[in-house]
């Protein structure tokens, strides 16, 4: 039979076919078509290739075999390769995928310790602080005592690079002064009516707090409530009055001093926002608490010596019969947790919404009155436990309710 040589030129770079691999075995049983990637070309392709300078591939059809042999060399696309490389792409989106996964859950882990700690450093502020006011009844030099513990932890914090120190102005100092003197009062409210009443009385009247925030908010920053949010404050100012009424605590000082801490603390909060600090890049919430601590030290200090002279002394309080060691230690104790909880309040907010912190706070007080009562085997009737738990329903209400924004009317 005559040999017919074809000569077909691709417009696109050809693979190279690669030599099968099969055993002499089945090449003699079974070569009906051979692909060959031979070193010795046929000799009129070679004249061919030399006179036309192009890659063409030479088809041969003879009686004996039928070979495809490629004039140069072109790389074989491998479909192994893509399959490895869509094998390793697959792996590390996988990867990635358990990366962000594993995140997600550290950060809820993170989320729900610092939770835990905010919750556990009040309770032991609220009992150890209790503790030291039933035998020391001088709430100013408590408080310039928490205060002062709270500035050297600020200190180290900045002297060790624990967290950066902030350059801050003197506009700025004067803009912060107003916030760190209603922050004093109201810690020193606080002191002041937890030496005068019970610990679940105190924290049942301070769950009023929205309501002073809506009634100021409305004042000075012409923020009109919502129906839902007005409609959420009666139960709040229902159950105060209602456990008000049955305390058996009860007395006219710690229930002013109580309502004195809510109209300082949400007037702080009016204020942050009507004065509107400046803020550089390294003046955030924690930041600005440090600054707070520090001036509310230096603002106390000198009030507590002249209101109730120097009494933490160890001659003063061995001669009132006092243990020296163990109310030292107690102080320590209520104040660092005072600034602990503080700390950890403000590094919850950076991670999660208002609503979200507000709804924690209101659980956060629902934990604190359960443990001093169980811890100071407070008595409690039926209707008392009625009126605090409508009180602090109220203020869960409120925290949901406040999303809700009031629609815009239409001109």
């Amino acid at each position: 039979m005559q040999s017919a040589t074809f000569t077909l030129t691709p417009s696109l770079r050809l693979p190279k076919p690669r030599r099968p691999s099969a055993s002499p075995a089945v090449n003699s049983r079974f070569d009906p078509i051979r692909v060959s990637a031979s070193s010795k070309p046929n000799n009129f392709n070679d004249a061919l290739s030399a006179s036309l300078p192009r890659r063409s591939w030479s088809l041969s059809s003879s009686s004996s075999d039928f070979k495809l042999r490629p004039w140069t060399s072109v790389p074989l696309v491998d479909s192994d390769a893509g399959t490895k490389r869509f094998e390793v792409r697959a792996t590390a989106e996988t990867a990635d995928e358990s990366t962000e996964s594993g995140s997600s859950l550290f950060k809820t882990l993170e989320l729900g310790a610092l939770f835990g700690l905010w919750f556990l450093f009040n309770i032991w502020f609220n009992i150890y602080n209790k503790q030291v006011l039933k035998v020391f009844p001088y709430p100013v030099t408590v408080t310039g005592i928490q205060f002062a513990v709270g500035t050297v932890l600020v200190l180290l914090m900045w002297g060790l690079n624990l967290y950066k120190k902030p350059r801050v102005s003197g506009a700025q100092l004067a803009a912060i002064l107003p916030l760190a003197i209603v922050h004093t009062l109201g810690n020193l409210f606080t002191n002041m009516s937890l030496g005068k009443v019970a610990v679940s009385f105190t924290h049942t009247i301070k769950a009023s707090e929205p309501f002073f925030s809506v009634i100021l908010s409305a004042m000075f920053l012409g923020e009109i409530p919502t129906p839902w949010v007005v409609a959420s404050l009666l139960p709040i100012v229902g159950g105060v009055g209602l456990a008000s009424i049955t305390e058996v605590s009860f007395n006219w000082a710690g229930f002013w001093s109580a309502m004195a801490s809510n109209l300082t603390n949400q007037s702080r909060n009016v204020l942050s926002k009507k004065v509107m600090v400046k803020k550089e890049a390294n003046m955030d919430n924690i930041t600005l608490f440090s600054i707070i601590t520090v001036m509310s030290f230096f603002l106390l200090t000198p009030v507590g010596i002249f209101m109730e002279g120097v009494k933490f002394t160890p001659a003063v309080l061995q001669s009132a019969g006092l243990n020296v060691k163990q109310l030292y230690i107690r102080s320590f104790i209520a104040a660092l947790c005072f600034h602990a909880y503080q700390q950890v309040s403000y590094m919850i907010l950076q991670r999660v919404s208002p609503v979200t912190h507000s709804v924690g706070n209101c659980v956060k007080r629902v934990v604190v009155i359960v443990s001093s009562v169980l811890f100071f085997r407070t008595p409690v009737s039926p209707i008392n436990a009625l009126g605090t738990g409508v009180a602090l329903a109220g203020v869960f209400l409120y925290s949901r309710v406040k999303r809700i924004k009031s629609k815009p009317k239409s001109a």
